[in-house]
């Protein structure tokens, strides 16, 4: 697994580019219906929002001490 440090920053790149590509998606759908223009928003959005969530989350999870396990579970008997 990579390191969360390293999962934060290609995250944060990739939030960077979708809140960046709103501007270009106002200019793709604009010959679009209405209807089909704020569904190409809301679907921006709504992924925009799903990366934020997962930066979140793995920010925590970088923040989180690493704790090991106080015993050793046994083996079992033969």
């Amino acid at each position: 697994m990579l390191p969360a440090t390293y999962r934060a920053n290609r995250i944060q790149k990739t939030l960077q580019r979708f809140e960046g590509d709103i501007p270009l998606l106002n200019l793709r759908v604009k010959d679009l219906s209405p209807e089909r223009q704020r569904s190409a928003r809301q679907f921006a959005e709504a992924l925009i929002q799903q990366t934020r969530a997962e930066l979140d989350r793995v920010l925590a999870e970088e923040r989180e001490p690493v704790t090991e396990p106080a015993e050793v579970p046994c083996e079992p008997a033969d």
